[in-house]
């Protein structure tokens, strides 16, 4: 973003405080056994039982620690005592442990997978990113190794599990909602290169180019779906993009790419009939779901779609910045990470 569009850290920030001490609502995925199989949110996710449901607190968690290693100077003093006092707080051993054991329950085996399982990894990325940036003050530095040991059990389970699921999985799925395939092999190829873990960049690797390398002139009329925060076209783009070398990437795309009448349809904001509906305004995700894959994409576009992708990236960014910093919980609780994700300064 230009000086002229600066990220409001200061306002995701307490945006991202507010979510993650809200209890209430809480949308549970919970599969019971029996009649006696109910737990308070708490109990039974110790760690993430705020912010409306268990994935946007793992990744409203990733926003306060993007925001602390990005943007620290642009946060309050307060700011960056709450985001330290959240994270001694929550991160402790008895938590992980439980949160852990709860994928060995029967009917958990699929618990948040595949998007819960992709923000879970990629919030330890960006704790590996923290325990080893040497600008950091030491004190605070040394608290982010702690928070990024307290997560490893979890982390490495959920690592291990995807490595086991994606040799299983026959076929992708291309909903543009948490089922997506591609958006979490993203954000889970992320964890592997900067936590060295060769087996789950491999699994990534084999997988992506069994579901996606002989795709061709992608269907993008058919986007987006009334629901959908992912455009499963750009994802599986950007997936590709992040295994193929320039070359590569550039002759998978000349396959892939939508007539140039449909890709039109990535090119312009969607608009949002309804920001107070829980589903619906999953279409502000997609606008700035978008503005990520095309400023990821655009080193390897052809040189014709560079500028209207430029363009398109902007306007995005513009149509549903205002939706993440105010307006109803059901899209405050979890906005802000797909701001920072639009904001396009690296990686994931």
């Amino acid at each position: 973003m230009d000086a002229a569009h600066a990220l409001p850290a200061g306002a995701l920030c307490r945006v991202a405080l507010d979510s993650l001490a809200r209890e209430w609502p809480y949308r549970p995925d919970v599969f019971m056994l029996d009649a006696h199989d109910f737990a308070q949110p708490r109990e039974r996710h110790p760690l993430f039982h705020t912010s409306y449901d268990w994935h946007s607190c793992v990744h409203m968690h990733w926003s306060l620690l993007r925001l602390l290693r990005l943007h620290r100077d642009r946060l309050e003093p307060a700011q960056l005592d709450a985001i330290r006092a959240r994270f001694d707080g929550a991160f402790t051993d008895d938590a992980v442990a439980t949160e852990a054991l709860l994928f060995d329950r029967p009917g958990y085996r699929s618990f948040e997978r595949p998007y819960g399982w992709g923000w879970l990894l990629e919030l330890q990325a960006e704790l590996h990113r923290l325990a080893a940036d040497a600008s950091l003050p030491g004190d605070l530095q040394a608290r982010c190794r702690c928070w990024r040991d307290t997560l490893e059990p979890l982390a490495l389970r959920i690592a291990q599990a995807m490595v086991d699921f994606l040799p299983r999985l026959g076929h992708p799925v291309r909903t543009g909602t948490h089922s997506n395939t591609a958006f979490a092999c993203v954000l889970a190829l992320d964890h592997a290169r900067t936590c060295a873990h060769p087996a789950l960049q491999r699994a990534i690797g084999e997988a992506a180019h069994r579901w996606y390398g002989r795709d061709h002139r992608y269907p993008s009329e058919y986007e987006p779906g009334g629901e959908d925060f992912l455009s499963a076209g750009l994802v599986e783009a950007l997936l590709m993009n992040r295994l193929l070398d320039g070359c590569d990437f550039a002759d998978w795309w000349h396959r892939f790419s939508p007539s140039a009448e449909a890709l039109g349809r990535w090119l312009v904001p969607v608009t949002v009939g309804d920001a107070s509906d829980a589903r619906i305004v999953h279409l502000h995700g997609l606008n700035l779901s978008r503005a990520w894959c095309w400023q990821a994409l655009l080193p390897g576009l052809p040189g014709e779609l560079v500028e209207p992708a430029s363009r398109a990236i902007d306007a995005h960014r513009q149509a549903s910045l205002a939706a993440a910093l105010g307006g109803d919980y059901v899209a405050t609780h979890w906005l802000a990470s797909f701001v920072l994700l639009a904001e396009g300064r690296e990686q994931p």
